[in-house]
């Protein structure tokens, strides 16, 4: 398939889709360079458990997500992304998605690197650094357990309830802890699952506490955008299209009232006391940002 066929497709995938190529991609070639080259790419790129080593390679406090151990680790993770990531955006934006999802890697990496060098002896020393996305992932999941945690889902064969899934894994981490099996990397999933559950519990108290770190993002993702070239000055003309774009203007707005005035009701009353057309129209507008 031709580049620009590939751009295409990717383009059209929601960012949950976009993260979860980019990680499958990402161990495709980590894998190829381990068998051919006899070298792995996450050496460069996990987050070292020593805080000197951190300090040498700070990158890797968001870097570490996108490297994992093996097939059904990656595959686990992205299961997951998928589903929690399709509930999020049905709710919200992309950039509430990523601010949960990198904020909790953030989070999860600190506490990984604050318990292997506070707490030495409750973590052990097999593990030489940390990688995957499961603190992102279990953020993510985390969050839409917590906005609409009365919401039930089909797991297998029986519906049950979001915050029933959040929960058991929350407590699986909790309960394989002291067992001293990937001791870090399970408290990485709990500061993971600590920023989703205090991102929505904030959301519906009116507060969100991402803004800053989307600001951040938007400062960040403009030093890699082109600078455009400024061309000489045009006349430009009014034209008939110009008077359609007050009518777009008002339309738009009236959705996001809409949307706003869903999301409130939601934040009273729970997602389950939404009318069908309610439901439809949330749904029909996360498909659209």
């Amino acid at each position: 398939m031709a580049s620009g066929g590939l751009k295409y497709y990717f383009a059209r995938l929601s960012v949950a889709e976009k993260l979860i190529a980019i990680n499958l991609v990402i161990f495709v070639i980590d894998q190829l360079a381990i068998r051919l080259g006899q070298i792995s790419m996450s050496d460069w790129f996990q987050l070292p458990r020593d805080f000197f080593e951190f300090v040498q390679q700070p990158w890797s406090l968001v870097t570490y997500s996108f490297f994992h151990a093996d097939l059904w680790h990656v595959l686990f993770n992205m299961l997951i992304l998928y589903f929690a990531g399709r509930i999020f955006l049905n709710l919200f934006d992309d950039q509430r998605f990523l601010n949960a999802y990198f904020m909790a890697v953030i989070l999860g990496g600190l506490v990984f690197l604050g318990s292997y060098n506070l707490l030495p002896g409750l973590v052990g020393s097999t593990t030489p650094g940390l990688i995957g996305a499961s603190a992102g992932v279990t953020g993510v999941l985390l969050f839409v357990c917590s906005y609409i945690p009365n919401q039930e889902v089909r797991l297998f064969m029986f519906n049950i309830k979001l915050w029933y899934i959040g929960a058991a894994l929350v407590l699986k981490d909790l309960l394989l802890i002291p067992y001293g099996e990937n001791v870090g990397g399970r408290l990485a999933h709990l500061g993971g699952a600590l920023l989703g559950y205090v991102y929505a519990r904030q959301l519906l108290n009116g507060n969100d506490i991402g803004a800053g770190f989307a600001k951040l993002w938007k400062a960040a993702s403009q030093l890699f955008k082109p600078r455009e070239k400024k061309g000489p000055l045009k006349t430009v003309y009014k034209n008939k299209e110009s008077k359609g774009k007050g009518k777009a203007a008002y339309d738009k707005a009236a959705n996001q009232k809409r949307i706003d005035d869903i999301l409130d009701k939601i934040s009273k009353s729970g997602y389950e006391s939404l009318s069908k057309a309610e439901k439809d129209f949330l749904f029909k507008a996360g498909k659209e940002d």
